[in-house]
């Protein structure tokens, strides 16, 4: 069957991360147990229910300021969250757009108000465009209330934009992910946090 559809994830596939970097910026603002709490694919407690949904961004600042023991502003919690954030490939986005024009090209993200704030607005690119601009929809964790390995947040998204899994290539850094994609029947690459996967991906689309 041919691949109609591709589906990227934003962070480490289009976004190259720093994992540290975050971890240092939340230790320094107050998060002494950051480490415990973050991660590139999953978040755990209270980080976990900002990316799930669970919580908004109000009740974050203020259950993360009754950890921290101080109170926490708004500026100190993105400060944090964009310290995952160090390489946004132009080249990338283009060869997405040029995609756009054969493909549906969608993102599913394990993500939150924070830093899909900030990709929704022109700061996102190098070309200063949105993420919305080199992609048919965006399907971010907070939005549907379910994090990646979690099969929920595919089938709400393969229901959404109508997939069939087996014309769908999934592209995603994340082991569980992938198992997961695989598990679903769809074609799958995973590429190296900041891997430039253009080519890999033209091969498996032929």
């Amino acid at each position: 069957m041919a691949i109609k559809n591709i589906v990227f994830d934003l962070g480490g596939v289009i976004i190259e991360l720093d994992t540290q970097r975050p971890i240092d910026r939340f230790k320094e603002v107050g998060v002494k147990d950051a480490a415990e709490l973050l991660d590139p694919y999953e978040q755990k407690g209270l980080f976990l229910e900002f990316e799930n949904g669970k919580v908004d961004m109000n009740t974050f600042q203020k259950e993360l300021s009754k950890h921290a023991g101080k109170p926490l502003t708004l500026e100190e919690i993105t400060y944090g969250w964009m310290g995952f954030l160090l390489h946004v490939s132009q080249e990338k986005l283009d060869y997405m757009e040029e995609l756009r024009q054969q493909y549906n090209v969608y993102i599913l993200s394990n993500t939150n108000p924070v830093i899909m704030g900030w990709a929704r607005t022109p700061a996102f690119s190098p070309a200063g465009r949105p993420l919305t601009d080199y992609c048919d929809k965006i399907y971010a964790s907070f939005e549907i209330g379910v994090t990646k390995p979690d099969v929920r947040i595919f089938n709400y998204m393969l229901a959404d934009a109508q997939l069939i899994p087996e014309e769908t290539l999934f592209v995603d850094d994340g082991k569980r992910n992938v198992e997961v994609g695989v598990s679903l029947g769809f074609h799958v690459y995973q590429p190296a946090n900041g891997e430039d996967w253009r080519e890999k991906v033209a091969s498996l689309l032929g």
